[in-house]
């Protein structure tokens, strides 16, 4: 099926959160990062400005910055209504309104839309969707992020996430992907299956995090390529 911009619900976080949901250390920062399913997210432009290694990947790229900008005036109203609707579902104490949550979501595509067609120039922005594999060479980054897709969307099932996470782990030295829930805020049913896929051959830690807007949503999935017999879950 052919990816169709219509089809998309661009949502962006900003580099603060980025930080919290991953645990981002300055030393993290300092290191050569890719980051998957990016979409309008500021990460790549606020890193940018800090001089720092970044490369988003996303296959909504593929599209200008006014198409997608035009795409985020059309949903946006319907995300809040979500928002809105299922307001038990969130823990409003980093974020704590819904209009704290909307500019903290405008700020972060603004900044990304002012910020696209030059990184996008400058190799920043690929477009690419996974789990295809990538023009990179094995372990050409040192760290691989994933927000708010992978795990998230178990629909996609289970062989989806295991190429997808397979391809990360191919370029990237360390992966980590965050939340761990489905977008119903539950455990996601796949998390299992994808640890036992992975375990024999990589280290597996399940981290928490400061950083909680889903309940219950304050954990990361972290896989590194070095094999040390490590298997931390901490759920």
């Amino acid at each position: 099926m052919a990816f169709e911009l219509k089809n998309v619900v661009p949502w962006g976080r900003t580099f603060a959160e980025y930080k919290r949901m991953f645990a981002l250390s300055e030393a993290d920062l300092n290191k050569k990062i890719i980051s998957f399913g990016d979409g309008p997210a500021s990460f790549n432009s606020e890193m940018t400005k800090r001089n720092k290694q970044i490369i988003s990947i996303d296959p909504v790229y593929r599209f200008s910055e006014s198409e997608i900008r035009q795409r985020i005036n059309e949903t946006k109203d319907a995300v809040i209504e979500q928002t809105k609707n299922n307001a038990d579902n969130f823990v409003w104490e980093q974020i704590k309104t819904v209009d704290v949550l909307i500019n903290t979501r405008l700020f972060a595509m603004d900044n990304f839309l002012s910020d696209f067609e030059k990184g996008k120039a400058e190799g920043r922005y690929i477009n690419h969707e996974l789990p295809q594999k990538t023009s990179f060479k094995e372990l050409s980054f040192d760290l691989g992020l994933s927000s708010h897709f992978l795990i998230l969307y178990d629909q996609l099932g289970v062989d989806f996430h295991i190429a997808a996470i397979s391809e990360m782990i191919r370029v990237a030295k360390e992966i980590r992907i965050f939340p761990i829930l489905t977008l119903d805020a539950r455990k996601s049913e796949i998390l299992d299956l994808i640890i036992n896929h992975f375990s024999p051959d990589y280290d597996i830690e399940i981290k928490s995090v400061d950083y909680e807007f889903q309940k219950n949503g304050n954990k990361m999935f972290v896989i590194k390529n070095i094999k040390s017999g490590t298997l931390d879950i901490d759920l």
